[in-house]
């Protein structure tokens, strides 16, 4: 019996969104194919459509502003080659894979296309202020939505209905293997592809304001060749931030789900500074995470004085805070809801599927 694909619609936006499709497609039992726009990379699966790029120009919030545009949608533009190529893409792919369902991760338009096209899904929902109109019908016209933070740290301005609808699967990232590692008193400074990345010049002042702890400073920095301090350490791209966040006192970053899943999996003292996102998604994580006693917000980038009092505020924090909202195995419940969720619509044995039934001479 041949048993119909998964598909997993990956968006642009950041690394985290392709690393958690892959997770979950290599876990799936099922044929799993990505959908996304990959740019020819090799998104590290066995089954993949690389999509055209639909943006506007680099670095739009994925919203046309466009007078004219449905209220159930956020991106609609007229005339855009590459979006008229993207959906038709899409709709030539179900046609000849008959997918049982798609996980979209994200896309309100995705969701609503699949829809159309008669195709279950399953909705991925981030953090942040979610609750237009656009969101919210994406989130009716799914099967089951999917969260990949813990519930505690959901909004409260979601609607009953949405978090009845929601299963919280929790973070997806790796804790230390092996033997903990010590920690041996650092500031490890993150900064990840999604972002703007750091400034030498305000890493060096923050490093200069607390001399008496190495800062070690993982991702992007412009301005990298500034006169540093001898305590201020910056690695660059480095392929396994882990070993880092292991022996780290403190963590300082974003508000992305990989940082703060990384985090939260060691249970780390962390200060969150979260990087602009539509919809207020890092803000709001940072926000919960600190009214849940589990790390220090701040707005931006701290003044040089500010440091002294911020390092001493965050390495008095409980760590438990943090390591109570980490939930192993996330991975694993995920590939088994979606795969649950799967052989209900084409069980493995039994009548054929709506599809073929539809289709059979009467």
């Amino acid at each position: 019996m041949i048993r119909r694909p998964i598909g997993y619609y990956v968006h642009h936006q950041g690394a985290g969104h392709a690393a958690r499709a892959r997770l979950i497609a290599n876990a799936l039992d099922r044929p799993c194919t990505l959908i996304g726009t990959f740019h020819g990379a090799d998104p590290g699966v066995d089954g993949f459509v690389d999509l055209p790029d639909d943006r506007i120009a680099e670095g739009f919030d994925g919203r046309d502003n466009a007078a004219s545009r449905p209220l159930a949608l956020h991106y609609a533009p007229l005339g855009v080659a590459g979006l008229r190529a993207r959906m038709a893409r899409i709709a030539a792919w179900v046609a000849a894979a008959d997918p049982v369902l798609i996980v979209v991760d994200v896309s309100v338009e995705v969701a609503l296309f699949a829809r159309l096209l008669s195709v279950p899904t399953l909705v991925v929902r981030l953090p942040g202020d979610r609750t237009d109109p656009p969101h919210l019908e994406a989130f009716r016209s799914a099967e089951g939505l999917l969260a990949f933070f813990p519930q505690a740290l959901d909004g409260v301005a979601n609607p009953d209905w949405v978090r009845a609808k929601t299963a919280y699967l929790g973070y997806l990232g790796a804790g230390p293997t092996g033997h903990p590692t010590p920690e041996d008193g650092s500031i490890v400074v993150v900064y990840g592809r999604g972002g703007a990345g750091g400034r030498g010049p305000d890493l060096a002042a923050a490093a200069r304001a607390v001399p008496e702890r190495q800062w070690h400073v993982l991702g992007p920095v412009a301005e990298a060749d500034a006169p540093s301090p001898g305590n201020l350490h910056l690695h660059g791209w480095v392929p396994d931030i882990g070993p880092h966040l292991d022996r780290a006192a403190l963590v300082v970053g974003a508000g992305g789900d990989g940082l703060v899943s990384g985090v939260a999996a060691r249970g780390k003292r962390f200060v969150c500074i979260p990087e602009p996102r539509a919809f207020d998604e890092q803000a709001a994580t940072a926000r919960a995470l600190q009214a849940h006693g589990a790390a220090l917000h701040r707005p931006g980038w701290p003044a040089p004085e500010d440091w002294p009092a911020l390092v001493r505020a965050g390495l008095a924090l409980d760590p438990g805070a943090m390591a109570s909202l980490d939930r192993p195995g996330a991975v694993g419940r995920a590939a088994r809801l979606i795969g649950g969720f799967a052989d209900g619509l084409d069980p493995r044995d039994g009548p054929p599927n709506p599809v073929d039934a539809a289709a059979a001479p009467r």
